[in-house]
């Protein structure tokens, strides 16, 4: 198959252009990509400072250092501007602050609230509280798309509740953050979701892979993961009979919040069955709004408003909380021009298209995993940034085996949300956990977290059986719907 430029790819370059030309060769087009890792690793790392924005800060000096090695610096920046305005990149941004505004009004109306009124109603308890729990996160993260965002919510009410209910606490804390990493991983409205799909093309036709489509796909790894994760909660999750009440879970209950469903369910309808997740943000935004004004969620006043000369509203704050990913997404595709101006990618695909992984779909998959694997542990865990720096390598290694863009980007997501993100020490997952578990009056380690953070690692060995034994493996044909058979060489 010969190398085309396809729609997600960051640069316009082809092999018939020369590569971008460096004072101490090409290795040095590694320096952006290079400078923004170190900054992944001292802010969320070393610091424990987790801000979007601080590592679209570490792009953008990453690009200025790139520069000053660059023999040729007016088409260095071409390259970068290149990148960040390639349709993928566009998509992206313009998703996130749609979708922005969606989620900072699930987060308002209060859904979590409600499920904490049902765990009280219910008097659950033990490891039936742990197991609640993680079925309850699980909802409000795929709601919200956000799996830090909900980790944030979801702490002050279930994990401060769990001791008096008798949960295990390194394992409520680990259910917590799993039912936030499934919801990252399946939710059509999380960065995570649509950064896979916009860097995944199709060959058969312009675009990229929709997100509908990717989520219906993905479905049958996340599911099954969750249920075994369920499974080892209800087992395990549980330290003693503890039928004292909570305080903090009375505090948050409001059944109300519970009305919230009814929107959250329509958006996934509507994104799975149109494939247009446009469409299903619009209807969740307008359903949402009116369940949430008509069972008194919230006041006009929080949808748009203006306090103390400031805007305010779920609609400003919403715009307003993704202006890092944003950011990022910017930064991160602007070196991603860099390097494929530079050859980078060219040179890492054609290595792999004649090395043993690159010959066969399985070989491909398995390189997908191993590479969205070690850059997602390199990134710190932060599974949408690496996803944005190896999704083009991806899309090139599997699409030139046939393989599906719905199957690369399941392959790629889910491994970068699999052991990558919570490897003890340089998980940006376990040290939030952590975190918040200190912030409840209790301390819990980066490795009991782990131990205890049972859906990543129920992921991984779900995706390790599927890329062994080919179940879900789709090649795209010449209409560009899944199938099962290879294309013809």
């Amino acid at each position: 198959m010969p190398a085309t430029v396809h729609p997600s790819a960051p640069s316009g370059r082809t092999p018939a252009t020369a590569a971008l030309r460096f004072a101490g060769g090409w290795t040095l087009s590694f320096v952006p990509l290079l400078v923004f890792l170190t900054g992944c690793v001292a802010y969320f790392v070393v610091f424990k400072a987790f801000d979007m924005s601080a590592l679209a800060m570490s792009a953008f000096v990453g690009l200025l250092a790139g520069a000053v090695a660059c023999r040729e610096h007016a088409r260095y920046w071409d390259a970068a501007v290149r990148g960040i305005s390639s349709p993928a990149s566009v998509t992206i941004v313009l998703i996130l602050f749609v979708i922005g505004m969606y989620s900072e009004l699930v987060k308002t109306s209060g859904v979590a609230g409600g499920f904490a009124w049902l765990a009280e109603s219910l008097g659950i308890t033990g490891a039936g509280f742990t197991l609640f729990t993680f079925l309850a996160v699980c909802v409000v993260a795929v709601s919200t798309g956000s799996s830090i965002g909900t980790m944030f919510t979801a702490f002050p009410v279930f994990f401060a509740a769990g001791a008096s209910l008798g949960a295990e606490p390194a394992v409520l804390a680990g259910a917590i953050v799993s039912g936030a990493v499934f919801g990252d991983n399946l939710a059509p409205i999380s960065d995570t979701t649509i950064i896979s799909s916009s860097t995944q093309s199709f060959r058969t036709r312009p675009g990229t892979a929709d997100v509908g489509g990717v989520v219906r796909s993905r479905a049958p790894y996340a599911l099954v993961a969750a249920a075994a994760s369920a499974v080892v909660f209800a087992l395990l999750g549980g330290a003693g009979d503890g039928a004292a009440r909570a305080p903090e879970l009375a505090e948050a209950a409001a059944p109300r919040g519970l009305w919230m469903l009814l929107p959250i369910v329509a958006v996934l309808v509507v994104a799975v069955r149109t494939r247009d997740i446009f469409r299903a943000v619009a209807v969740g935004l307008v359903l949402g709004t009116l369940t949430a004004l008509v069972a008194g969620l919230i006041s006009p006043a929080q949808v748009l408003s203006v306090a103390d000369g400031a805007p305010a509203g779920y609609l400003v704050t919403g715009v307003g909380a993704v202006l890092g990913t944003v950011a990022l997404v910017i930064g991160v595709f602007g070196i991603m021009g860099v390097l494929v101006e530079a050859g980078v990618l060219e040179r890492l695909t054609s290595a792999l298209r004649t090395g043993r992984l690159g010959r066969t779909p399985a070989g491909a998959e398995v390189a997908i995993a191993v590479g969205s694997t070690a850059t997602t542990v390199l990134f710190g865990g932060v599974n949408s940034a690496s996803m944005i720096a190896f999704g083009p390598v991806a899309d090139e290694i599997g699409g030139r085996v046939g393989l599906h863009p719905y199957r690369r980007s399941n392959v790629l997501d889910c491994f970068a949300m699999g052991l990558g993100c919570v490897v003890p020490f340089l998980s940006a997952f376990l040290f939030i956990g952590a975190t918040l578990v200190e912030a409840n009056g209790a301390s819990i380690s980066a490795g009991a977290l782990f131990a205890g953070t049972v859906y990543p690692l129920a992921l991984t060995a779900v995706m390790v059986v599927s890329v062994l034994t080919g179940w879900g493996r789709r090649f795209e044909a010449a209409d560009s719907s899944p199938v099962k058979a290879p294309p013809a060489a």
